[in-house]
């Protein structure tokens, strides 16, 4: 099966499809900086989680 290259987008939908993604990755962004906590957080959940299986 050959493959065939997608047609191409229009200008205008070009550009806000470049936009939103980028609009996209400055949420990921601001996500990320606010997440070291949650993570540090959900870490030590598991490791306790696995303390009391281990010990129980």
């Amino acid at each position: 099966m050959a493959w065939t290259t997608p047609p191409r987008l229009d200008p205008e939908r070009s550009r806000r499809r470049l936009q939103l993604l980028a609009e996209l990755a400055g949420a990921r962004t601001v996500r990320q900086r606010k997440r070291p906590q949650r993570a540090r957080t959900e870490r030590l959940r598991e490791l306790i989680a696995t303390r009391r299986r281990i010990a129980g």
